[in-house]
């Protein structure tokens, strides 16, 4: 029941069954659905469902691929997942943030932000191919079993990682496209369970890092946010390259040596969980310190959204529905973004948004010279007459500097 309610709390679409939770409430029964799965668990005849592929545009125009397992098998994932948790968080090391209780990308951003301030300077930003695609069965099986010595979840953990794919063409046509028995590599990217096994098995590299003291041989630092991860060097940048791909060798994992980057922080910024970082020299006292905004792309993709979200096609819908769109937008975007040195870009976010609510407001009453626009729909107005989000671009780095 806990399981359950986690699960529908996350909402998400329905997966290959069509079952959504307003089936399950008000035909099925909550009590009926739960313990009917709880007895092919406990009986061992749970077999999981088809996983449903969804592809989801990226903002260089190429598609992520997206599993989503049905509801019922979300349920075990997350049954499973509460219990097995905690076993894994005893052993996984502190500079793993990604999926985590208790941790939070925030987190991983000031793990940097300190590693730069004390001189880790030079940064490999890394990034692996396909990593939730190529992970390899056998080997994340073997790691898993290390710790879990119930061959019952194991088991399951087996199919879920066995369980067949379908995707739709174009036309609508259901087909398989993955998964099944034969495959030996991967797990779904959106399945509950997912991002656990996969900080077990990229745990390995922390494991190393450690057991080898290689952040005082190499004098080097992982800052790890499940598969995105960079290495923060005091000194030269090979030995702690070398390093790494030997690692990711021997767990059957690639970098993609086209996307994998070395930067000196002192002169360029580099890309982390959607935040640009660098070292900085502050205008007043001319001291160096570690720097971290919304990247590009981040400003880039709130922008867009803002003006999809205010389209002249979507005049029809009432204003009403139109601000509330905008402001659950922008207030989720704020949220994360607000924090260390974010005030310039959230001032640029919020002044999108005016123009283009302004924008939106002439467009329903015909007024096309912006003069008139700008004093018939002032900036104050939008807040308290439309109730618009107001962000916030006060500075979001106190706290961290305290």
């Amino acid at each position: 029941m806990f399981a359950y309610r986690l699960v529908c709390a996350n909402s998400g679409s329905p997966g290959a069954d069509g079952t959504d939770f307003e089936d399950i409430e008000q035909k099925i029964g909550i009590d009926a659905f739960l313990s009917e799965l709880a007895q092919d668990l406990k009986d061992k005849t749970y077999t999981p469902s088809p996983v449903r592929r969804v592809m989801i545009p990226k903002v260089d125009g190429s598609q992520r691929p997206l599993g989503i397992p049905t509801i019922r098998d979300r349920v075990a994932q997350m049954a499973v997942k509460l219990v097995i948790e905690p076993i894994f968080e005893a052993d996984f090391c502190p500079n793993s943030y990604g999926f985590r209780p208790k941790k939070s990308a925030h987190d991983a951003v000031d793990a940097i932000a300190e590693a730069l301030h004390r001189g880790y300077t030079r940064v490999i930003d890394a990034d692996l191919s396909k990593y939730f695609d190529s992970i390899p069965h056998a080997q994340l099986l073997a790691v898993v079993a290390e710790r879990i010595v119930d061959g019952a979840i194991l088991h399951i953990i087996k199919l879920w990682l066995k369980a067949p794919v379908i995707g739709e063409d174009k036309g609508g046509t259901r087909r398989n496209v993955g998964g099944g028995k034969a495959n030996s590599k991967g797990t779904p990217q959106g399945g509950i369970i997912s991002p656990l096994l996969a900080n077990c098995y990229l745990h390995l590299l922390d494991r190393i890092w450690g057991k080898h003291q290689l952040r005082w041989k190499l004098k080097a630092r992982i800052v790890r946010y499940a598969d995105d991860f960079v290495v923060l060097c005091a000194g030269k940048v090979d030995a702690p390259l070398n390093a790494v791909r030997q690692v990711l060798g021997r767990l059957d994992l690639t970098l993609n040596e086209t996307k994998t980057r070395i930067v000196d922080a002192r002169q360029e910024s580099f890309n982390f969980l959607g935040f640009a970082i660098r070292v900085s020299k502050g205008w007043k006292s001319g001291k160096s310190y570690p720097h971290a905004c919304p990247a590009a792309k981040s400003l880039a993709k709130i922008k867009q959204r803002i003006t999809q979200l205010t389209a002249r096609e979507r005049t029809p819908i009432p204003l009403e529905d139109i601000v509330w769109s905008m402001n659950v937008t922008l207030r989720g975007w704020a949220n994360y973004f607000h924090y260390r040195n974010s005030s310039v870009i959230l001032g640029k976010v919020k002044t999108h948004a005016e123009e283009r609510l302004r924008i939106h407001l002439m467009k329903r009453h015909k007024i096309k010279d912006r003069g008139i626009g700008l004093g018939r729909f002032p900036s104050q107005q939008l807040y308290t007459k439309y109730g618009l989000y107001k962000v916030p671009t006060t500075a979001g780095w106190k706290s961290a500097h305290a």
